[in-house]
């Protein structure tokens, strides 16, 4: 997912069977309690901090056994709605594929901060839904000429889910979705 779209775990079921990656800056403090108290665990790393190499061997490990990680596709910097290599390293060490995600609503209950990443976080109680592009896999022997066709191809993914995100809400919104219990 974008950093700005971090709110979609909200939209996760099994919460227990995430591992998220948080960089380990005093905002990541805070968003790790946060996904920690909801259910999520938790992986701490940053490419621009300590841990890196570190955190990058648990999500690989974690992947090869069959767990599933999230993590923020542009970092915790920038630039904005820019793949950056970890998610590629990882996916291509892992043998996992890179599954794009994003999440909207039309709720009103929103605040956007004044970030690099135009955050936007549910106020009050907010209807979201959550989309999932298809499985992006990394060849083990991807060139450097193959990660950029790659990264083009995440982002075009995640541009496209955007794009269909809301007629998506109003379908979901129509059929009640948020009513139904599962």
């Amino acid at each position: 997912m974008w950093h700005s779209d971090q709110f979609a775990i909200y939209g996760v079921k099994n919460k227990s069977e995430v591992s998220f990656l948080i960089s380990t800056s005093i905002d990541g403090d805070i968003v790790a309690h946060g996904c920690e108290t909801i259910g999520f665990k938790t992986v701490r790393g940053s490419s621009e901090r300590r841990g890196a190499v570190e955190a990058s061997m648990k999500m690989i490990s974690l992947l090869k056994n069959g767990e599933n990680v999230a993590i923020t596709i542009d970092g915790p910097r920038g630039p904005y709605h820019t793949v950056k290599n970890g998610v590629i390293k990882i996916a291509k060490m892992s043998g996992a594929p890179i599954i794009p995600m994003i999440w909207y609503s039309e709720d009103k209950t929103f605040v956007t901060f004044p970030s690099w990443d135009k955050m936007t976080a549910p106020f009050f109680h907010a209807y979201i839904v959550n989309l999932y592009g298809e499985p992006i896999y990394v060849p083990e022997d991807a060139d450097n000429e193959t990660v950029a066709e790659i990264k083009k191809k995440i982002k075009k993914s995640m541009e496209a889910l955007a794009k269909k995100a809301p007629e998506c809400y109003r379908e979901a919104k129509k059929n009640k979705l948020w009513d139904k219990k599962s």
